[in-house]
């Protein structure tokens, strides 16, 4: 006969309460079985069958129990479960401190999803940490793992890392290796073994290889072994940190004597080559922010051979695509009440680098201060302040002088006011600059420019009383947002002819000019919430007067539409028109259709007048939850642009359980036929190298 503890307790319980003692117990234990007893001498509860005992958030159930009301413990036999926010515990016997969520467990299994233990005996330390005697750690959920460290001593901290000594790794029953210790971040989402083989047209068949190793609970390290046929070995480390009271930030360095097997006549036959990286952020203060970054890369392939050649194309070409030169520079924010000061220190480290327009080589320093909007405290006029003082080099062998200190105020008054059902906003701005020389080198005096304007905009909507299931319509809100800005500043008293030019700050001339804005929106409820799902903007501007940079008459009519008809269903569209010429100059299109359960289309269509005209596409499909497959095609359209197929990547992914293997073969006129395989643990699915190509879709509304 089923019988539950309630009366028992609650006598009990009146008991302790009606006392003026300590040990009275705030937390009530619930015990259930088929047979409960009660014994109020010792204060113990013993029951068995289907036995489940409930205090706070631990659940335990099993055949057989004896447990104390008085100091919380419990012993627990035969078929024992117990379970908490932190996981769940399965043994053939255990005592076990409710209050204390602590106790000593016989050949236990430890099951904290992803992750699973078992051993001979384990000992729950605290709520926090599960000791594990000859057993082991693993991914796998099965009787007898696929892999496993298994050691003497495994020390769990669930939701948090786990420590190894003497760990064996083992896959099946063959052993692998062996580490004399090893820390295990429970929070990393990264694997701590890479094995990546592949082959490519670059770089012949290539082994890439990553071991992460965590040194303390702030501290990763890496260290890389890389073999290319074609190139030779490459070896490197890498360190991730974070300090409790200077901020966080992760070192890199990577380094090859690299043997290229085909070489132009009368090259060397080895480069040395290789990159040196560091990242920092520190919050000094919760105002006061610092970013470090560091770039050192040594080419001498590149210096040798010529601009062809490049260490992060050859080695890292996805970092190359962010930024084919990193920079090193040192920035410090503080944000002070009601304005901004920044403080950047841009050095070229890398002698190489090539110069890039309007981008000064160096800073040293460059140091601004901003004040977006003060009121002044007469009616609604406020005041906008901006001041940089910069230090400039460009190490340009063609420039005539290389060099200009350079000190910038603008000053802005406006008056944002409302009139009638427009949004008004004059402005009147004066700007001064001063250069220690001119790029001849001479001296000369302080720039001086007048700006003035208004910015007039309204809002308009409207609301239908339309209803579309098909297309998910509930209601529909159609907003029209008009915006027209007038802009004018005179002559420079110091024309950009006489200036070393460094960014745009120094081409600055005489504008005239009017900007047109015109927004349609369209918005409708989809599951309570409101959503665009049209949305075109046209933007225009007519000049007034023309200067070196713009003729008089309409500059490009800008287009930007984005419809999403259906939840599963986005399309974006823009387009660069040329009013003179009466000529689209850029048209870009992108359709997505995301199916759901792993199955999505991708199409993008690039075109570029006398340039590029890509078709890109992806695909990706999942068969069943075990097999899934992508394809990636991109299609030049252009002579121009070497026409034909430019590029194409096939892969399947297939689960193993607690492994997920991805093959991918890919073919590209640059770069030749490359194909690679990954195995990556599901618990750990982040590579820190990316491989495979991607159709870059529309972006997200605003």
């Amino acid at each position: 006969m089923q019988m539950i503890f309630f009366l028992v307790f609650f006598i009990f319980t009146s008991f302790v309460y009606a006392q003026p003692t300590n040990e009275s117990i705030k937390e009530p234990i619930v015990v259930n079985g088929d047979r409960v007893e009660y014994s109020a001498d010792q204060r113990q509860v013993s029951a068995e069958g289907n036995v489940s005992v409930i205090y706070k958030d631990t659940k335990l159930t099993c055949k057989k129990i004896k447990v104390n009301l008085q100091n919380q413990e419990a012993e627990a036999e035969t078929d024992v479960r117990i379970e908490d926010k932190k996981g769940i515990l399965y043994a053939e016997g255990a005592k076990y401190n409710f209050s204390l969520k602590t106790g000593g467990i016989i050949n236990a299994s430890l099951i904290a999803p992803p992750y699973y233990a078992e051993g001979k005996t384990v000992q729950k330390v605290s709520e926090d940490k599960y000791e594990i005697k000859n057993g082991y750690f693993t991914t796998c959920d099965f009787d007898h793992p696929h892999y496993l460290v298994s050691s003497n001593n495994i020390q769990i901290y669930p939701q948090d890392k786990v420590i190894i000594k003497k760990a064996k790794v083992q896959v099946g029953k063959l052993p692998l290796f062996y580490l004399p210790s090893y820390t295990h971040s429970l929070k990393d989402p990264f694997m701590h073994v890479r094995l990546i083989p592949g082959k490519s047209g670059d770089w012949g068949p290539y082994l890439l290889s990553a071991w992460r190793v965590s040194l303390t609970d702030s501290q990763m390290a890496r260290v890389y072994l890389d073999y290319r046929e074609k190139l030779g070995t490459a070896e490197g480390f890498g360190l991730n940190y974070a300090t409790h009271n200077l901020g966080k930030g992760d070192y890199k360095f990577y380094y090859t004597q690299e043997h290229p097997k085909k070489l132009p006549q009368e090259s060397p036959a080895e480069f040395e080559r290789y990159l040196v990286r560091w990242r920092h952020q520190w919050e000094i203060q919760p105002q006061t922010n610092a970013v470090l970054e560091f770039y050192k890369i040594q080419d001498t392939k590149r210096i040798i051979l010529g601009d062809n050649y490049n260490f992060l194309k050859d080695y890292f070409y996805r970092e190359y695509e962010k930024e084919s030169q990193p920079k090193t520079y040192l920035s410090l924010n503080h944000a002070l009440p009601n304005s901004y000061l920044n403080l950047l220190i841009q050095k070229r480290i890398n002698s190489w680098y090539t110069h890039q327009y309007l981008v000064p080589d160096e800073k040293l320093p460059q140091v601004s201060y901003s004040l977006p909007s003060f009121s002044l405290g007469v009616g609604n006029l406020y005041l906008k302040n901006h001041m940089e003082f910069a230090n400039l080099l460009n190490n340009d062998i063609s420039a005539q002088d290389d060099d200009v200190v350079r000190f910038d105020i603008y000053n802005e008054l406006f008056y944002p006011s409302k009139f009638f059902i427009f949004n008004i906003r004059p402005f009147v701005a004066s700007r001064q600059t001063y250069y220690s020389k001119d790029k001849d080198g001479n001296s000369l005096d302080p720039r001086t420019v007048f700006y003035t304007g208004i910015d007039v905009s309204t809002k308009f909507y409207r609301f239908f009383n339309f209803y579309n299931g098909i297309f998910d319509i509930n209601g529909i809100k159609h907003i029209i947002t008009p915006n027209i800005k007038y802009l004018y500043n005179h002559k420079p008293t110091v024309p950009k002819s006489k200036l070393q030019v460094f960014d745009d700050l120094d081409t600055i001339e005489r504008n005239h000019r009017m900007d047109f804005e015109l927004i349609n929106k369209f918005q409708t409820k989809r599951n309570d919430e409101s959503v665009d799902f049209a949305v075109l903007k046209l933007n225009t501007s007519y000049n007034l007067e023309r200067n070196s940079a713009v003729s008089k008459g309409f500059s490009d009519f800008l287009i930007d539409l984005e419809l999403v008809p259906f939840s599963w269903l986005r399309v974006e569209s823009d387009a660069n028109f040329d009013i003179p010429q009466k000529k689209f100059k850029i048209v870009n299109f992108d359709i997505v259709n995301n199916l759901g359960k792993g199955r999505s289309f991708g199409l993008g269509h690039r075109y570029e007048r006398k340039g590029g005209k890509e078709l890109t596409s992806e695909f990706n499909w999942c068969f069943n939850p075990k097999w899934s497959m992508r394809i990636y095609e991109r299609y030049q359209f252009a002579k121009i642009k070497g026409e034909g197929l430019k590029e194409q990547e096939y892969g399947f992914s297939r689960d193993l359980h607690c492994w997920i293997m991805n093959f991918t073969y890919n073919i590209s006129k640059e770069h030749g036929h490359t194909f690679w395989v990954i195995f990556r643990l599901k618990a750990f699915p982040k590579m820190e190298m990316e491989f495979e190509q991607s159709y870059h879709g529309p972006k997200q509304s605003e």
